[in-house]
């Protein structure tokens, strides 16, 4: 295993004793997470979910795990942290801070592998979410919501910049293997589509439909599924305030957006689940859905994770959405009827 998947000892002696988790008879690292670091601990107590934050502020991440408690409540299928003998849920230790959950059953299942009626289910699930955060947030267990939300919108001038900046990157840097050359060569496509399709940038920074707490990240692999249901909601680091036509399109994109292709019969039944709960209006899913075509348009994270941080843990991600993207721009107008109702 590699050392950089291992549990630190003096960190697991720590949590093992704030956690009051008896024996640890054995842990294994879960490869799943992206961001952060997880782990299965098998121990005389139970079993349990350990997890190292890396990517959010520890005081976030104390707030957002807070709201849990209240969504079980609600019967939003979420697991309730553990709560250490310091008497919070997240423990720093060795500069490090750690969360532990007990152990949820389930599997995690791509968007596509979803049969037609969980699909429409899952979006049922989100609209429920949505509501149940603005009831936590009117309960003051999460601060109330900005008087407007606003979006920055990249100009093609400024994506472009960054395209020229991270090709130069890939050549200085860059080993010369086959994913430099995949980078190179989708920069210089970018930088044409950037060219060719600038008149359609986003009018405006203000998304249209209403706004609130999301979730941030409702994708599969923050979802567990047993028999049929939905288990667990995961990973909570990105509860944050947006628009909701911004979640319910960009689940469906992640979901759904596979093998560089949409699968748009799931993406109509998720957008129809969501508005039987939550009427969106197709104008601002309409809006969302080209937002986020935009942004896909003028971002470049994974590469900045493999270039500027030597983060090469999404290398795969990025080959995949530039595949998508390429689909996505050639069918512009058929993506966007879905995503606002219409197959």
């Amino acid at each position: 295993m590699a050392s950089r998947h291992r549990i630190p000892s003096h960190d697991l002696a720590e949590l093992i004793k704030d956690f009051d988790l008896g024996d640890v008879v054995d842990w294994r690292h879960l490869a799943d997470g992206l961001m952060n670091m997880n782990w299965q601990l098998n121990t005389s107590r139970g079993t349990f979910a350990l997890k190292r934050v890396t990517d959010v502020p520890l005081d976030k991440l104390r707030r957002n795990l807070a709201v849990l408690p209240t969504l079980a409540e609600a019967g939003i299928p979420v697991i309730v942290p553990v709560v250490g003998s310091s008497g919070g849920v997240v423990v720093e230790v060795g500069g490090n801070g750690y969360c532990l959950f007990p152990w949820a059953r389930g599997a995690h299942v791509r968007g596509v592998d979803l049969p037609h009626a969980q699909v429409r289910r899952l979006g049922a699930v989100l609209a429920k979410l949505h509501l149940a955060l603005g009831h936590a947030a009117e309960a003051g267990v999460l601060s109330g919501v900005p008087v407007s939300l606003t979006s920055d919108v990249v100009t093609p001038e400024r994506a472009t910049e960054k395209a020229d900046r991270l090709a130069a990157a890939a050549r200085a840097h860059g080993s010369g293997d086959t994913f430099d050359g995949a980078a190179l060569d989708a920069l210089a496509k970018r930088r044409v589509l950037l060219a060719e399709y600038a008149a359609l940038r986003p009018e405006g920074d203000v998304p249209a439909g209403p706004y609130g707490w999301t979730h941030g990240d409702f994708q599969y692999r923050n979802l567990l599924w047993a028999d049929g249901e939905l288990t667990a909601v995961l990973d909570w680091d990105r509860l944050d305030v947006r628009s909701y036509a911004e979640e319910v399109v960009r689940t469906a994109q992640v979901q759904f957006g596979v093998e560089g292709v949409f699968d748009l019969e799931r993406v109509a039944a998720f957008v129809s689940g969501y508005r039987s709960v939550i009427p969106l209006e197709p104008a601002a899913l309409l809006d969302a859905g080209r937002r986020l075509w935009w942004k896909r348009m003028t971002d470049f994270w994974q590469l900045e994770f493999h270039y500027d941080r030597g983060d090469h843990s999404c290398d795969e991600l990025f080959i995949a959405d530039e595949a998508l993207l390429h689909w996505w721009t050639e069918r512009l107008d058929k993506v966007e009827r879905v995503f606002g109702g219409a197959l």
